[in-house]
């Protein structure tokens, strides 16, 4: 490493005399590792402090001996609890998109036809991004239109009902993509 100041006369010293007065010492190396080692050291313990401090926020750590919430005693009382039963409906106000999942011409129409014979208010009819799906599925967001989706299924032979976000923002409120395994 190259020094910073000029050289002077005090950086030449004859060899018949000792060492007196002023000199520069050679910088120890290895020093930059050094300050190198602490920072990484802090940072390891902030971070270590950042993850305990959000866990015990989160309360995915309990000092108290009881467990965190949503564990075993959160699954027990689930299980414990009858389930419902959603009866299918027909509702002519809800809109139901329809999208042909195969490669056959004009099966999303004729799907539109069926949903419309069944009192459905049938929106967009288009073709999916894939042709080679197998299942039909009628795709609902809400959980509350989980009858209403039922009652399509109820309307296509071999459909299923999935609950799912990927269609909530075609405007429609249930989606029906047609598989091969529609029969109508």
């Amino acid at each position: 490493m190259a020094d910073k100041h000029p050289r002077d006369r005090f950086d030449e010293i004859p060899d018949d005399i000792q060492r007196v007065g002023a000199h520069r010492a050679p910088r120890p190396r290895g020093r930059g590792w050094i300050a190198f080692g602490w920072a990484a050291l802090a940072t390891v313990v902030l971070v270590g402090a950042g993850i305990f401090g959000l866990s015990l926020v989160n309360g995915a750590i309990s000092f108290n001996g009881s467990t965190p919430s949503g564990s075993a005693t959160a699954s027990a009382t689930e299980t414990s609890a009858p389930t419902q039963t959603v009866v299918p409906t027909v509702d002519p106000s809800l809109s139901v998109n329809v999208l042909n999942g195969t490669a056959t011409s004009g099966l999303g129409a004729k799907v539109r036809d069926v949903l419309t014979a069944a009192g459905w208010k049938v929106g967009a009819v288009a073709n999916a991004d894939m042709t080679n799906l197998t299942q039909t599925v009628v795709y609902y967001a809400d959980p509350t239109k989980e009858g209403a989706a039922l009652g399509v299924a109820q309307s296509l032979p071999g459909a299923t009902v999935q609950n799912t976000q990927d269609f909530a923002d075609t405007g429609a409120d249930l989606t029906v993509v047609v598989g091969s395994d529609y029969a109508g």
